[in-house]
């Protein structure tokens, strides 16, 4: 007997792995791609949520496990229906604050996560930016409206409500409609290394060659740089901070 529960806490336990190898592959790879899963702090959340889940499970199946218990399949199906409603209810809540646009606003990125967006004007916006994808965010760009009573009431959101306009989709544009405005913007190399450790920026500096300059890119939790070619092309968001 308790050969086969000590077989069956190993499957359990496997099977738990295999689909937390799973969850992390998709949160890490596909909504919160390097280095946004930092720039978010949603990395701690989740591999918590994880332990949790493939810890608790297999032990508590370990623990109930008796071959001639009547109950027994009852009783592991309420443990597996327990882990896997867990795991699906963490997924779900991670998933309302995945990145789904990084959009250009004025002279620096916004990260902009699926519980920022305003949609109370959604409608005006173009088909394309109507639906937050379930893939990999988005670069877009945020142009400001010509109409002078809405462009108040924009400014008026930003600096009393702290709404910026890259939340809301009916401001969005294509990220090349704002390129002229991206290299006038764009600052430096050299001035990464006032915030940053002369030697990492170096270090990653050297993987990105066509570099020439970069803009800030404004997050929840950890700000980053966005690094950008002479043509005002984005090359790629890397772990830096862009100001103090």
């Amino acid at each position: 007997m308790k050969n086969k529960r000590v077989q069956f806490f190993l499957w359990h336990f496997l099977i738990s792995i295999c689909i937390s190898l799973i969850s992390l592959f998709w949160v890490f790879q596909v909504w919160y791609p390097s280095p946004l899963a930092k720039a978010t702090d949603v990395t701690h959340i989740f591999l918590m949520l994880l332990a949790i889940d493939i810890i608790l499970g297999p032990i508590l199946g370990f623990i109930i496990y008796k071959e001639n218990k009547k109950t027994l399949q009852f009783d592991l199906a309420v443990i597996f229906l327990l882990q896997l409603f867990a795991l699906g209810y963490g997924l779900f809540s991670i998933s309302q604050a995945r990145p789904v646009w990084l959009a250009y606003n004025v002279d620096r990125f916004e990260l902009i996560r699926v519980n920022d967006i305003i949609a109370d004007k959604i409608e005006n916006s173009y088909p394309e930016y109507q639906t937050a994808s379930w893939l990999k965010p988005k670069f877009v760009g945020v142009q400001i409206s010509k109409n002078i009573e809405e462009k108040n009431q924009n400014m008026f959101e930003e600096v009393l409500g702290g709404i910026s306009i890259a939340q809301r989709p009916e401001r969005y544009v294509e990220l090349s409609q704002t390129k002229a405005q991206i290299q006038q913007r764009a600052q430096k190399l050299e001035l990464l290394q006032q915030y940053n450790n002369k030697t990492e920026v170096k270090k990653i500096l050297a993987k990105y060659p066509q570099a020439t300059a970069f803009l800030p890119m404004k997050a929840s939790a950890v700000d980053m740089t966005v690094l950008i070619d002479s043509q005002g092309d984005v090359i790629k968001i890397v772990d830096l901070r862009p100001w103090n």
